[in-house]
């Protein structure tokens, strides 16, 4: 079981180092449970205990506060980590110390940076900018009410009709054979 002392010294080495620290791989469980236990004690209403209990409650805001500390510092300390590694490459020490869901943070990171970055270099090299573009058809159907891509209702059709709708969804109502495409 992890203590006060553990946590302490853990958020200390965050806060006073440039590189992510190491942390037990069941850190972030051991410091749940620590929590659990000190909660406990604390929600007791025992007058023999008072000064015990008020010392745990202290202890377990402080355990709180620290454990927060070390939350947001090592979050930062990733994404710095991200714009490096989105330029350089990565260390791998840095990369190690990361606990697991810590590493899929950055690699989800990694691959948005990677994605803008795509679509920045498609831009400068000429590529345009994909604008969501309306389509004239004519339904071959009566189409019922339906969820646009922007979450609005729209719809109902009825055959014959004439509408100006988003590419995407004229695509589908051409595909399904319930509309045409009108030529200008």
């Amino acid at each position: 079981m992890i203590t006060y002392n553990e946590i302490y010294e853990s958020a200390r080495k965050e806060r006073y180092s440039e590189q992510l620290q190491p942390l037990p791989k069941n850190f972030i469980a051991s410091v749940a449970e620590y929590l659990k236990e000190k909660k406990e004690m604390s929600m007791k209403e025992d007058d023999s205990f008072s000064d015990m209990i008020t010392k745990t409650k202290k202890q377990f805001e402080n355990a709180v506060t620290l454990f927060n500390e070390l939350k947001r510092i090592r979050r930062r300390k990733i994404l710095n980590l991200v714009l490096v590694a989105s330029e350089t490459g990565i260390s791998k020490r840095d990369f190690e110390n990361m606990l697991d869901f810590e590493k899929e943070l950055f690699e989800e990171l990694m691959k948005c940076i990677e994605a803008s970055d795509k679509k920045f270099n498609g831009l400068l090299n000429g590529a345009k900018n994909e604008v969501m573009k309306n389509e004239m058809v004519m339904f071959r159907d009566d189409v019922e009410e339906f969820l646009g891509p922007d979450g609005e209702m729209m719809g109902g059709f009825m055959k014959g009709q004439i509408a100006n709708l988003p590419h995407q969804i004229a695509q589908i109502l051409i595909e399904d054979g319930k509309a045409e495409k009108v030529e200008e």
